[in-house]
């Protein structure tokens, strides 16, 4: 017997599908499901290597301001968009979110002394740092970036103590070098195969 589709052509929905019926996952109600720690989740994580990205933006009054951030990827080519995961602590946050506009630096495996000045809590992050305003958006872009992109905000998203900022690339630029890593707590290099 064929499997009747909804009306967009697919079988169900996504809750359907995967038996999640009302906040129920499988057999056991979501809410009766235990949390995992902080600790437990930040030993978990830092097993995911992730490249190193340096933040920023800049304010109306031409102020820069910016953030280390690891917690950064590709969403779509079509159109091209990228995200990353802002503490709602951060400075550059609600610069971000009021502005609508940042930039991605992607470090190279030799700015680790720059990705541990930006996770910082400095006043002025840029004092005795030397960068270049992007063309579109005017947010800093770092010299010796491995990449860059400047993003306009396109969307953003709740995401516990963190705010998922979508930015749609404006414009880009990358070099040849590697990556600067972060693994476990530390810097890592890659190795090649």
């Amino acid at each position: 017997m064929a499997e009747q589709t909804g009306a967009k052509g697919s079988a169900g929905s996504a809750a359907e599908r995967s038996g999640d019926q009302g906040g129920v996952f499988g057999r056991v109600p979501l809410v009766e499901r235990p949390a995992v720690d902080p600790e437990a989740f930040k030993a978990v994580m830092a097993s995911f290597a992730a490249s190193v990205t340096v933040i920023t933006t800049v304010d109306a009054g031409g102020q820069p301001h910016a953030l280390t951030a690891t917690a950064f990827t590709s969403l779509s080519k079509r159109p091209p968009l990228c995200l990353v995961c802002v503490d709602q602590r951060a400075r550059a946050h609600a610069v971000i979110r009021r502005e609508r506009r940042f930039a991605v630096n992607i470090l190279n495996q030799d700015q680790a002394e720059l990705s541990a000045h930006f996770a910082t809590s400095l006043d002025d992050k840029f004092d005795g740092v030397e960068w270049a305003a992007g063309e579109v958006t005017g947010c800093p872009l770092l010299p010796g970036a491995l990449a860059w992109m400047e993003c306009r905000l396109f969307a953003e998203h709740a995401g516990g103590d963190h705010d998922i900022f979508i930015g749609e690339l404006v414009k880009t630029g990358a070099s040849a070098g590697a990556p600067l890593v972060y693994f476990r707590g530390a810097y890592a290099e890659l190795s090649e195969s």
